[in-house]
């Protein structure tokens, strides 16, 4: 099985771990998720933080939806804890490969954007041009994911990251809602602010009949 290359001490060993588990997290090898690891070690290191276990760090999205390097968000998402599900990330539609990073507690934030130095090497591979094709990433041998891979990984941090300064941002977190309350009509469990009440019984927004 082919391994990561290493072309000197760019990243540690236990960065090289986050790297795989990250791949693994996503479901394939690829140059935007190994891009998206990058960039997230990347900002926690300008911010002097630590992966986000609760919601201490607060993730901008930049690339949108619907095209070839959405999985660069699983890299940013994996590696610095950021999750749709706790929600401290979203997604804003401008298709970049970039994320600003928010550290709460301390009020401040960092923008990193991938730098598309080798985007020309990265065009003419056989994995994207397989991709190009059709093929699905899972079904592009081994050898020619990690070609990509290492090209990422083993690049300088100026080849393929600006990092931006880190500013002042103050993040004003909305309540988190820790009351629930269960639908009458389906038995399910819902959110208090996502009920409505008909006729004096708490409905979820299906049952109900109103719009969300």
């Amino acid at each position: 099985m082919v391994q990561i290359q290493q072309k000197g001490s760019l990243m540690n060993a236990d960065e090289k771990v986050i790297l795989m588990d990250a791949l693994k997290f996503h479901g394939h090898k690829c140059w935007a998720s190994t891009a998206g690891v990058r960039a997230g070690l990347a900002a926690m290191t300008a911010l002097g933080v630590e992966r986000s276990g609760a919601k201490s760090l607060h993730a901008i999205l930049e690339n949108g939806y619907h095209h070839g390097a959405m999985c660069f968000g699983d890299g940013v998402q994996y590696t610095t804890g950021c999750t749709f599900g706790k929600g401290n990330m979203e997604k804003v539609p401008k298709g970049k490969l970039a994320v600003t990073l928010v550290d709460k507690a301390n009020g401040r934030a960092v923008r990193v954007a991938y730098k598309p130095t080798l985007q020309k090497q990265i065009k003419d591979s056989a994995f994207m041009k397989k991709r190009a094709a059709g093929i699905p990433p899972t079904e592009i041998p081994e050898e020619e994911q990690w070609e990509l891979v290492n090209l990422i990984w083993n690049a300088s941090e100026d080849e393929v990251l600006t990092i931006g300064p880190v500013v002042d941002r103050v993040w004003n977190e909305p309540a988190e809602v820790v009351r629930f309350a269960v639908c009458e009509g389906c038995d399910e469990l819902v959110a208090e602010p996502y009920l409505r009440v008909v006729e004096g019984k708490p409905l979820c927004i299906d049952c109900s009949g109103y719009p969300a």
